[in-house]
C-alpha cells in the first residue's frame, strides 16, 4: 500500500505540474479516483494525504479535493524591537483582525507575569493569499494599552503594530523564541493545512523601560511558506587619535 500510494501521488502530481489539473480547480471525487486507480477509498485518501502533506492538495470539509494555488512564501524578520515579515515577490497579503477583550488565563499569565483575570485584548490576525488562509497570529496587549480603532482588516501585520505602538511605550527589551512543531487541530482547520506539516511558531514577548510586558505575540507560519531570519551585527568602536 505504502508504494502504490506513492505511485497514485506522483501521477496526481504530475498532473498538476503539467496544467491538467489546474490551481483552485476541484479534484474528481474520492471514489472516482479509488475507481480510476483501481484501488480501495483508504488506498487512495493515503496517496491524498502525501499531496496534503506537500501543500499541493487541499480538502475542504463538504466540498472535497482542491489543487492549491502556488504558496507564497515570507520571511519573519527577528533580532529587533518591531516584528517584521518580509514578502516574496508579488506575495502581498491581506490581514483580517478580530478584537476580542479578555482575562489573562493559562499561559498568558506567564508571558504578561501577571496574575489570573488580568485585563488584556487579543487581536486574532489571520493573513490571506487571495480566499485561502496563509499565517496565523494572535497579539496580545494589557487592556490599558489597546487601540481602539484597529481595523477588521489590514493589507499586512505591520499595520496592526503600528496601531499598538500609538499607546506603548518605548520598548527596552524584546524576546523571541522559535520552534517547529505539529499544528493543533484548531491551527490545522483554520490555516487548512495538513496535520502532519509541521509549522514555526514564534513567541515573542516585548517589554517597556521598567520591565512591565507591553505585548506578548504568538505566530503561526506554515513551514512550507515561511522562513525566519535573524540577524546580529557586532559594533566595533574605533579610537581616534586624539580620544
Amino acid at each position: 500500500m505504502s508504494s502504490l500510494r506513492h505511485v497514485i501521488a506522483d501521477d496526481i502530481r504530475d498532473k498538476i505540474s503539467t496544467g491538467r489539473f489546474k490551481a483552485g480547480e476541484r479534484l474528481p471525487s474520492e471514489a472516482q479516483l479509488a475507481s480510476g486507480y483501481e484501488v480501495s477509498t483508504a488506498t487512495l485518501r493515503s496517496a491524498l494525504a502525501v499531496l496534503h502533506g506537500e501543500g499541493l492538495v487541499e480538502k475542504l470539509h463538504g466540498k472535497g479535493n482542491f489543487v492549491r494555488y502556488p504558496l507564497r512564501r515570507i520571511t519573519y524578520v527577528g533580532g529587533g524591537l518591531t516584528p517584521r515579515t518580509k514578502p516574496s515577490a508579488g506575495s502581498a497579503l491581506r490581514v483580517s483582525v478580530r478584537t476580542t477583550n479578555l482575562q489573562a488565563h493559562g499561559q498568558l499569565t506567564g508571558l504578561f507575569r501577571v496574575s489570573d483575570s488580568s485585563p488584556l485584548t487579543e487581536f486574532l490576525c489571520l493573513s490571506y493569499q487571495g480566499n485561502a488562509p496563509h499565517s496565523l497570529a494572535r497579539i496580545y496587549v494589557p487592556r490599558d494599552l489597546s487601540p481602539t480603532d484597529v481595523p477588521a482588516e489590514l493589507h499586512c501585520y505591520e499595520g496592526v503594530e503600528a496601531k499598538l505602538a500609538e499607546l506603548r511605550p518605548p520598548l527596552a527589551d524584546v524576546r523571541e523564541r522559535v520552534s517547529a512543531r505539529p499544528p493543533t487541530p484548531e491551527e490545522a482547520t483554520t490555516l487548512r493545512i495538513s496535520s502532519a506539516l509541521a509549522v514555526l511558531a514564534i513567541t515573542r514577548v516585548a517589554s517597556d523601560r521598567t520591565g512591565r510586558v507591553v505585548e506578548a505575540a504568538l505566530l503561526v507560519l506554515p513551514g512550507d511558506r515561511a522562513d525566519a531570519l535573524f540577524t546580529t551585527r557586532h559594533m566595533t568602536h574605533e579610537r581616534t587619535s586624539g580620544e
